[in-house]
């Protein structure tokens, strides 16, 4: 008989190694690798009971979505919850997390069935205040302060509901395993069980997880590979504009957000957001400029503000919020070499109104548009807006959904659009297409 082998398993991504190392060789995560059993060397063939079968004879059976009544919730989802799912909602503390899943859960009762919240966090009576604050209240929604996982599974049999809400993940632990709740050993093993439990029942859980200072999830990467929806609730603590955007969807599109206003009353939703990331005035106001950013397949009318001041300094401050300040520090670069707008020797400061944050460089005409505006104190027509990538020779670029940022634009009253060359638009809006930056001030300035 083979002598049984170590074998080691990294407690971050689950890769085994016969031997210990210092570093994972899938993740490359540091002392990660604790000895997870020995085994045989070989593995004896068993008696098959299941066959493969050809691909072309499989059948396909498609997942039933339930409706959550947060039609936000349901986009992001793509159409609701589906039996037998597990999904995990991160986001910082604070955020608006267990706010949102007890109004989920109140209106699952409501609607479709009986509903069970598991607080591992707070008392019962705590989520009861919050739930009279919020009118998240019904008959239907069972609630249970716990944190052991044998007593999780045993109201989960017991009440047999049909969506299950732990949290949060972080804070479950089993009597079986050593360690601490929030351990790599404790959430695997916990997530796990809980899965099982899903599948097997063909209830829905949603899991409540903590991020670390990061901004990533907190505990073993595998735990965003096992469950099969990751949801990130983010937002700024000075705003109360609060954006769920989906990570892993098995069951629909990852490039949906949805978007809810924090209240004293609970989350409200916003279904139309774009008046939030604009400000409303009477009169034009040197470096502002709007443009429409893409937040997965939804079009947002985003105002960029723009601050240009002389400096003292040797080295003239940049400060950027809303948008990436490498991608500003290339615009300015750009605006200076190739439109002649010297702002090397002066301050700069970029930012977004409500809070928005834009990644996609399809703003970069609006940054640069703004930019000059405010250095040469020469205000923007509010019915204008600007949407290119700008490359480092100055060129104006094509952005993506082109057109459904048009129509927005439309939709909102704009008048004219400054757009890369070769753009096609069959509505009303007035498109001015550029080739490069110093064509496109020099459109702003008939325009304006």
């Amino acid at each position: 008989m083979a002598k049984p082998k170590a074998l080691y398993k990294c407690s971050e991504c689950g890769w085994e190694s016969a031997k210990w190392l210092g570093r994972c060789g899938e993740c490359q995560a540091w002392s990660t690798l604790i000895e997870a059993g020995r085994s045989l060397g070989s593995t004896q063939p068993v008696k098959l009971t299941n066959y493969a079968v050809p691909i072309t004879d499989t059948q396909i059976m498609e997942a039933n979505k339930t409706s959550t009544n947060i039609s936000e919730l349901d986009r992001v989802l793509g159409g609701g919850i589906v039996p037998g799912s597990v999904i995990l909602l991160a986001g910082e503390p604070g955020v608006g997390k267990s706010t949102l899943l007890l109004e989920v859960a109140a209106a699952w009762a409501r609607a479709v069935g009986d509903s069970l919240y598991i607080s591992a966090e707070e008392s019962a009576a705590q989520v009861k205040l919050r739930a009279e604050r919020i009118a998240a209240i019904d008959n239907r929604l069972y609630l249970a302060a716990e944190t052991d996982l044998a007593t999780i599974l045993s109201l989960i049999a017991h009440h047999q509901p049909k969506l299950v809400i732990v949290d949060s993940i972080q804070t479950i632990s089993s009597s079986e395993l050593d360690g601490a709740a929030g351990g790599v050993a404790q959430v695997r093993e916990s997530a796990a069980a809980l899965i099982s439990a899903a599948k097997r029942s063909q209830t829905a859980i949603i899991l409540v997880g903590h991020v670390t200072k990061e901004g990533a999830i907190a505990g073993p990467r595998m735990l965003e590979h096992i469950v099969d929806v990751v949801l990130n609730f983010d937002g700024d603590r000075h705003t109360s504009l609060r954006i769920l955007r989906s990570v892993k969807n098995r069951y629909g599109a990852t490039d949906e957000i949805g978007c809810f206003d924090l209240a004293e009353s609970g989350l409200i939703e916003v279904a139309d957001p774009s008046e939030l990331f604009r400000t409303n005035r009477g009169q034009p106001i040197a470096g502002t400029c709007l443009t429409v950013s893409m937040e997965g397949q939804r079009p947002l009318i985003t105002e960029l503000q723009a601050l240009v001041a002389s400096s003292s300094l040797v080295s003239p401050r940049r400060a950027t919020s809303g948008v990436d300040s490498s991608r500003v520090s290339m615009v300015l670069a750009v605006l200076e070499r190739k439109a002649g707008i010297k702002v090397a020797k002066d301050d700069c400061y970029v930012a977004t109104v409500g809070g928005l944050k834009i990644i996609e460089p399809a703003a970069d005409l609006a940054i640069a548009l703004s930019v000059a505006s405010a250095a040469k104190e020469r205000p923007i027509n509010p019915a204008i807006v600007a949407i290119g990538e700008i490359g480092l020779t100055g060129e104006i670029r094509r952005a993506s959904n082109i057109n459904r940022r048009l129509a927005e634009a439309e939709r909102l009253g704009m008048q004219h659009a400054i757009v890369p060359a070769g753009t096609t638009y069959s509505g009303k809006l007035n498109v001015h297409q550029v080739e490069d930056l110093a064509a496109a001030l020099a459109a702003l300035t008939k325009l304006s």
